[in-house]
């Protein structure tokens, strides 16, 4: 069971291990909130899309239930706001949101340093940058670096149901940000022709971004859903552990000095009737 989980506020009746298994939850609000405790802008469209931008407009969200395609989560970084983007990243529609919130969070914090962390380009063979520290949390926690075939680096969980892919050489800057082909591609499911979820990020995404999912993606600890709206998907390949129901906590010795306080004053002890065995029984009232 995660440590971190409040019994009282979880959100469905079982835990799925791995978790990288377990689905979306379909609700966006984890996923936003970082972003909009900044104090970031918040719009929507006549579809039910939701649109977050940055104060300098330098980042911007999309949230597209609505969307043209199953990219659900867009997130877009500029040097200028109104040029190309930086880097682009994107989590279909099936990621678990658990994901999205790991990256909007180190965005967020990577924002509040400013343009040198949010738009800190991955320079291979520096301390901070190197591509392969986005990879490091997934070899600490026993992924398997795969077999190399030509111009990708590929790394996979124990199970075989998650990856990651790093594509070197040249890429289309445009496509990175409308297609799978970007140069960071994470997925779960049987296969990466057709997962169950992706993530997808551009050349210049900040490695500091993309390690913090992949340190999500691989923690151990499982993530609580609802059995019947995951377990169709899950089955035969996850583990579920049904959420034990919160214990009532045992009372601290304050409790039970405020509960006797509240307590009314006893009645002098002449004045309660006792029962003992040689109590006699009532005699039976006048019959009418």
């Amino acid at each position: 069971m995660p440590p971190h989980d409040d019994l009282h506020t979880i959100d469905g009746d079982v835990y799925v291990s791995p978790r990288y298994l377990a689905a979306t939850t379909a609700i966006g609000d984890p996923g936003l909130a970082p972003l909009l405790d900044l104090g970031w802008d918040l719009e929507h469209d006549d579809l039910g899309n939701a649109y977050v931008h940055a104060p300098d407009r330098k980042v911007r969200l999309g949230y597209l239930p609505e969307g043209e395609d199953d990219g659900l989560w867009r997130i877009n970084a500029y040097q200028d706001p109104f040029g190309p983007p930086t880097w682009g990243v994107c989590f279909n529609n099936s990621c678990p949101t658990e994901f999205v919130t790991a990256f909007t969070t180190a965005l967020a914090e990577a924002y509040e340093q400013g343009p040198n962390a949010y738009l800190a380009t991955p320079k291979p063979g520096s301390a901070d940058r190197d591509p392969f520290l986005a990879v490091v949390p997934l070899i600490n926690r026993g992924w398997q670096i795969e077999h190399p075939r030509w111009g990708v680096f590929a790394i996979q969980s124990a199970d075989g149901l998650a990856g990651l892919e790093f594509t070197t050489g040249r890429l289309d800057p445009e496509a990175e940000l409308t297609t799978r082909d970007a140069r960071w591609q994470l997925w779960a499911g049987t296969s990466i022709e057709r997962p169950a979820w992706y993530a997808t990020a551009s050349t210049d995404t900040p490695v500091a971004l993309i390690k913090a999912v992949t340190e999500c993606v691989s923690d151990p600890a499982p993530l609580p859903r609802w059995r019947e709206e995951t377990y169709s998907y899950v089955e035969g390949m996850a583990q579920l552990t049904r959420v034990i129901p919160p214990r009532p906590s045992a009372p601290t010795p304050l409790d039970v000095q405020r509960a006797a306080a509240r307590r009314p004053a006893a009645l002098p002890a002449s004045s309660v009737p006792r029962w003992s065995t040689t109590s006699r029984s009532a005699l039976p009232g006048p019959r009418r």
